[in-house]
């Protein structure tokens, strides 16, 4: 089993890791990292120190009232998807260590489609 990393914790939550297969347990959210906890397998964990988080991307529905996912960028290891009981609260937890400009809300379908379909014009000198 993998000792946490935390010496205090803040919030602990019902949570689902998203990698490939889903992976069902705890969200803990403390002064040194961001960790999950899988319930049945204690081998399957993720410890994500605040020093590593780039941005935090939550997927934000019908202004704010439903968030079915948020999104952990790292440095160094890619991005982390999750999903929580309370994503709300998680997303409070984790605003105390990152930043607030590195809180970000994921573009909706509208906004995916534009950026594909219009060209950046090139300046040529």
């Amino acid at each position: 089993m993998a000792k946490s990393i935390n010496t205090r914790v803040d919030l602990t939550v019902d949570g689902t890791w998203f990698r490939g297969i889903a992976s069902y347990g705890k969200i803990m959210i403390g002064d040194k990292a961001f960790e999950f906890y899988n319930e049945r397998n204690v081998e399957d964990y993720v410890q994500i120190p605040w020093k590593e988080v780039t941005y935090v991307v939550a997927d934000v529905h019908f202004n704010g009232r439903y968030i079915p996912r948020f999104e952990i960028r790292t440095k160094s290891n890619g991005k982390f998807i999750f999903a929580a009981r309370d994503p709300k609260k998680v997303l409070r937890a984790i605003r105390k260590y990152v930043p607030a400009d590195h809180m970000r809300k994921a573009l909706g379908l509208w906004q995916q489609l534009k950026q594909r379909f219009t060209r950046k014009k090139i300046k040529v000198k």
